[in-house]
C-alpha cells in the first residue's frame, strides 16, 4: 500500500498565485495562537463563567484541542504557535503532515508583548528586542536539528518589530531582525515579518509627552519600505502582518512594490462586525492576508467563525451578511451569542499592537 501524499500548502498556492497575479482573489487566513507567549493564564481565553481579568481559564491544553480541531478544519492557510505547541502537535503529533494548513512558529517576544496581569508596566515602556527560542527548536523542538526526524515541526516563522521613533531603541530593534534575518536565510527557514505601531513614544528618553510622529500610517509603512529596502530576496519576509493602515496607505504599500504581500493584524476580540469588516476593508484596499488571534479565539465557536470569516475574505459575503450567517450558525449549534445581532453588527475596535 503506497503511503498517502501530502497534500499541497494551500499558504504556497495562493502566494504564488498572489505573486503572478496581484488582482487575484485569494486571501490568505492566519490564526494566531501564541497568545501563551503574551498573555500567561488568560492566553486560552474564559472558562465557562469566567470573569474577564480573572478567570477562571480554559486550559493549555484545551486551546490545543481548539488548535486541532481548526487544523482538521482546513479552512485557515497558518497556523501560528508558539514553539512549545509547536513541539506538540507539529513535531510531537505531526497533525500538519496531512493537513493543508501551514504551521509557524513565533520567533521572537519583543518586551511589549509581556502582558502579564497584575502589573502592565512592560506595555508603558519602549519595546526592547528578545527572542525566547532559536529556528533549529522551531523547526524540531530541539537545538540541534540534525538529531531531529526531518518532516516534523514548522518551517516559517513571525518575527515582531515595533519601533518608537527613537534611534538608539529602533536601530537595537532593526539589529535583532538583521541577524534572525542571517541565521534564517543559512537555515532556509522562511518568515514572515510583524510590525506595530509605536508602543510607548510618550516615554522614550528625550521626548517630550505627545511628541509623536505626525501621520502615524506613513511612519509604519515608510519603515517598512526603508527596512526592506536592504533586504535581498533570500532574506526577505514572504508577507507583511501590521496594523490596517486605512485606505490611502493600504493602497499606496501594496502598490509600491508587487512583491510585498501585505497582511494585516487583528488586534482585539471586538464584535463579529469587526473581525468581517476588517478582512474586506483591508482586502478591498489591497491587503492580501489576515492573521487574527483573539478574534477567533474569543468567539463562541471557533470552527464556525473560521467557516464564515473565511467565506467573507473569499468574497463569498459581505462583512453584515456574515455576521448574520455566523448568528445562524450559533443558532443551529444551540449556542448562545456573546452578544445580540444588533450589537454584533456594530463596528467598535481598531488594532495597532498586540495588546491592542
Amino acid at each position: 500500500m503506497k503511503p498517502m501524499k501530502a497534500p499541497q500548502k494551500t499558504l504556497d498556492l495562493k502566494l504564488a498565485r498572489i505573486m503572478a497575479d496581484p488582482s487575484c482573489p485569494d486571501f490568505i487566513l492566519a490564526d494566531a495562537k501564541d497568545a501563551d507567549m503574551a498573555f500567561g493564564l488568560a492566553a486560552p481565553g474564559l472558562a465557562p463563567g469566567g470573569t474577564p481579568g480573572r478567570g477562571p481559564f480554559r486550559s493549555i491544553h484545551d486551546y490545543r484541542s481548539e488548535i486541532r480541531g481548526l487544523v482538521h478544519q482546513g479552512l485557515v492557510d497558518i497556523m501560528l504557535m508558539s514553539a512549545s505547541t509547536n513541539e506538540i502537535l507539529a513535531v510531537d503529533e505531526n497533525i500538519f503532515a496531512a493537513s493543508a494548513v501551514t504551521p509557524a512558529v513565533r520567533m521572537n517576544d519583543t518586551t511589549d508583548i509581556w502582558l502579564a496581569a497584575g502589573s502592565g508596566s512592560y506595555t508603558k515602556q519602549p519595546a526592547l528586542p528578545f527572542s525566547t527560542t532559536t529556528i533549529a527548536q522551531a523547526r524540531t523542538g530541539r537545538i540541534d536539528d540534525a538529531r531531529a526526524e526531518p518532516g516534523r515541526g514548522a518551517n516559517l516563522g513571525l518575527f515582531s518589530l515595533t519601533l518608537n521613533d527613537d534611534a538608539t531603541l529602533d536601530r537595537a530593534m532593526l539589529e535583532a531582525y538583521k541577524h534572525f534575518r542571517i541565521e534564517a536565510e543559512r537555515a532556509g527557514f522562511r518568515h514572515f515579518l510583524e510590525v506595530f505601531f509605536p508602543n510607548a513614544l510618550d516615554r522614550v528618553p528625550g521626548k517630550n509627552v505627545g511628541e509623536k510622529p505626525q501621520d502615524i500610517a506613513r511612519f509604519l509603512a515608510d519603515h517598512v519600505v526603508r527596512c526592506l529596502a536592504g533586504v535581498p530576496r533570500a532574506s526577505r519576509p514572504i508577507f507583511l502582518k501590521i496594523p490596517y493602515l486605512g485606505p490611502e496607505v493600504t493602497e499606496q504599500l501594496a502598490a509600491y512594490d508587487r512583491s510585498v504581500v501585505v497582511g494585516i493584524l487583528g488586534g482585539g476580540a471586538g464584535t463579529t462586525h469587526d473581525a468581517f469588516g476588517l478582512v474586506a476593508d483591508a482586502k478591498r484596499h489591497g491587503a492580501r492576508v489576515a492573521l487574527f488571534g483573539r478574534k477567533i479565539n474569543a468567539a463562541e465557536n471557533q470552527r464556525a467563525f473560521v467557516k464564515i470569516l473565511r467565506a467573507v475574505a473569499d468574497g463569498d459575503l459581505a462583512a453584515d451578511e456574515g455576521v448574520h450567517a455566523y448568528h445562524g450558525e450559533l443558532q443551529t449549534l444551540g449556542i448562545r451569542p456573546h452578544r445580540a445581532l444588533e450589537a454584533d453588527l456594530a463596528r467598535s475596535s481598531t488594532a495597532s499592537a498586540y495588546g491592542g
